[in-house]
């Protein structure tokens, strides 16, 4: 959507003249634009406008979210007042919504001195804001779907055509230790950090309401606790809590008790999901339907999602440590010096110390790509020890490929080894983070 595109949506269904306007970074299913309004008095209102970015994506429509957020108001939730919207009737679904102070970067959250006093109270705030979106009568906001869960991201990581035994470990788990829903509330769908406003004194507000649906509460709740959205920081719960306070917080403001080993399984489909959607978010770029470095980049995240769900299983494995496979040699060979690992660290060098420091999107986009620089270079370092390793543990199986694996995996031939399955493919797993991210398995 360009600036002039954003103009004229604006005028459509307000008075008043934009200015100021600036793209921020957002979400692969949407653009967020940030922009003052300029009324007919001459006072000026702080706004923020979001629009539905790709149709290939499914999202909420945009007339349901604003309906949800001003429920979520209502209730008590710290929710952005909505301002206007435009469903998809009119060909550019958006909302626009009072722009709410504070800070949205999560490691900006976990370690500026800014919020020392907010991460004391942003789990138990969190809770509190769950409580109140949970307690909302589900006739109140038609347009919500209630999928299964695991049917869904079972059937996502199969439309995706990639083989991944470490989640078709997880799938058999997850189906046969499946728990009893013993409550039908709103969920948010994506309630974590990165989603979340937050300002010197905790929660502000919740954003992003396009995966809402109906379902188990404690879906939001095992989100929030999944590692990814811990963004390096120590504790369980969006790296700054622990999961008794969640609890804790949580059963006080709702009245109700949670199950602890419901909310584990929560976590652990939570951490498949994040895995799925990071392979979905990469073959955007592949098919050429977005091209963007940090759609790229996701996707080689994903084996970050494989470790930290066989960890959340606990299973049995006879695991060694290591990265995997040792550094091959760097000839400069026919081409001479600077060989690609020597460019790639002078294209690294100039993206990570003097683009980065641009700030603003180019800065972070160039962060990503600095990073993913670094994955390249790390492969042509490790890639054919760790190639020559694979095919060795797939033979130890007894299958000729990871895609022959998964198959064997869903349709239970591994049941009965499973220690020496989860041992093998967590191998395989540590050797792809000691390329895509070395210090995840630290």
């Amino acid at each position: 959507m360009s600036d002039e595109a954003v103009r004229r949506a604006v005028a459509r269904l307000l008075d008043g003249e934009v200015e100021n306007l600036e793209r921020l970074s957002g979400g692969a299913s949407r653009e967020t634009w940030s922009f003052d309004l300029r009324h007919p008095d001459r006072s000026m209102e702080p706004l923020i406008l979001q629009r539905v970015a790709s149709a290939e994506i499914p999202s909420l429509d945009m007339a349901v979210q604003a309906r949800l957020m001003v429920a979520a108001r209502e209730a008590g939730v710290p929710v952005p007042r909505v301002v206007a919207e435009a469903g998809t009737s009119t060909g550019t679904p958006l909302v626009i919504t009072e722009r709410v102070a504070g800070e949205t970067i999560a490691r900006r959250i976990l370690r500026d001195d800014a919020y020392t006093r907010a991460r004391e109270h942003l789990v138990s705030q969190c809770a509190r804001a769950l409580a109140a979106l949970h307690g909302i009568d589900v006739g109140r906001v038609q347009g919500l779907d209630e999928p299964d869960q695991l049917t869904t991201w079972r059937n996502a990581l199969d439309a995706s055509g990639e083989p991944h035994p470490a989640f078709e470990i997880a799938l058999r788990w997850l189906e046969s230790h499946r728990p009893a829903q013993r409550r039908r509330t709103i969920v948010h769908g994506d309630f974590r950090l990165g989603n979340l406003i937050v300002d010197a004194h905790g929660l502000a507000a919740l954003l992003d309401w396009e995966l809402a649906h109906l379902g188990d509460p404690l879906e939001d709740l095992g989100w929030l606790c999944v590692k990814a959205w811990r963004f390096g920081g120590a504790q369980p719960v969006a790296g700054v809590g622990g999961y008794d306070e969640l609890v804790g917080a949580y059963e006080e403001a709702s009245g109700t008790t949670v199950d602890r080993d419901a909310l584990r399984w929560w976590e652990t489909l939570g951490t498949l999901k994040w895995g799925v959607i990071c392979i979905m978010q990469a073959a955007r770029h592949l098919s050429g339907a977005v091209r963007s470095v940090e759609l790229a980049s996701i996707g080689r995240r994903v084996c970050e999602n494989e470790w930290d769900v066989l960890d959340c299983l606990d299973m049995p494995s006879t695991a060694t440590s290591g990265d995997g496979a040792a550094e091959s040699e760097d000839d400069a060979g026919l081409h001479g010096h600077p060989t690609m690992r020597e460019l790639l660290d002078a294209v690294h060098g100039f993206l990570s110390d003097d683009v980065v420091a641009t700030g603003g999107r180019l800065g972070f986009h160039a962060r990503v790509a600095a990073n993913a620089v670094a994955i390249v270079g790390r492969e042509l370092r490790l890639r054919d020890a760790q190639e020559s390793a694979h095919r060795t543990a797939l033979s130890r199986l007894g299958v000729g490929s990871e895609a022959e694996l998964a198959a064997a995996i869903r349709a239970g031939d591994f049941d009965e080894r499973m220690p020496e399955l989860v041992a093998s493919v967590r191998e395989t797993v540590r050797a792809r983070l000691a390329v895509a991210n070395p210090k995840h398995v630290l």
